[in-house]
């Protein structure tokens, strides 16, 4: 399985992943042009992407399916609160799936996993083949009963460390915003990112790759520094930018 992100962050969202030959995007929150150049770095088409599946509703998850689905010709699989958000009107044109299904795409077999997160019909998701899992675990709202669970099955993950708890607190947003943020259904801090993983510590996994940061209240240095505190400066970690694609990383 191979996967790298395309983007990760409040200003856009993808994620692509393969495995078996099935190429799977995961939401569409960066313009097409950027989204095909990201993939052109690694050697890859967009054009032959097998699915675009989305998390939830909001914009930077959403933003670009549509033109993904026009230029590109990807079929769109969404829940039907998120198709009404991105094809209001026009359902026939995007594949539904409910939150907690299993999409099943030959070997490669996609788990939805519904998560708290302030956005109708909201899911993570863990991409299975083979007797391996990837999760994709962001906009999680708050460590939900059963994450931890799910986290220590994976051999890989991109997982959501939003926001580090000191920056927020004196950070420029107003008071509503910071609740909404650090509320049930908002973003995982790092600190609960890290209590997370290191309740799963009896499984190692091959990597993950701290995903979604802020770009006010969060610092790739800072969430890396906070995750080694607790975790070890050997535990494998990496960064899904804001800005860039990412190095491909395989399981």
């Amino acid at each position: 399985m191979i996967t790298f992100s395309l983007q990760s962050g409040s200003n856009g969202n993808a994620i692509y992943v393969e495995a078996d030959g099935v190429r799977l995007l995961f939401d569409a929150g960066i313009s097409g042009r950027q989204a095909a150049l990201r993939m052109a770095a690694h050697g890859r088409n967009i054009r032959d992407v097998d699915a675009l599946i989305l998390s939830h509703r909001h914009s930077d998850h959403t933003r670009c399916a549509r033109v993904y689905q026009r230029r590109f010709g990807l079929p769109i699989y969404a829940t039907p609160a998120t198709r009404h958000a991105v094809a209001p009107g026009r359902s026939a044109e995007v594949r539904s799936f409910r939150p907690g299904d299993a999409l099943d795409f030959g070997r490669v077999i996609v788990h939805t996993l519904p998560t708290p997160h302030d956005a109708a019909e909201s899911v993570a998701f863990i991409v299975e083949c083979d007797g391996r899992h990837l999760g994709i675990l962001t906009d999680l709202g708050h460590p939900f009963a059963g994450l931890a669970r799910a986290l220590a099955a994976l051999d890989a993950a991109y997982l959501e460390s939003n926001y580090d708890p000191l920056m927020l607190a004196e950070g420029s947003y107003p008071p509503e915003l910071k609740a909404r943020i650090r509320g049930d259904g908002g973003h995982l801090s790092n600190d609960e990112a890290a209590e997370l993983l290191k309740r799963c510590r009896r499984h190692r996994p091959r990597w993950i790759a701290l995903a979604h940061l802020s770009e006010h209240n969060n610092d790739p240095d800072v969430a890396l520094e906070t995750h080694r505190r607790e975790l070890g400066r050997d535990y494998p970690l990496t960064i899904a930018s804001r800005y860039a694609v990412s190095e491909a990383l395989t399981i």
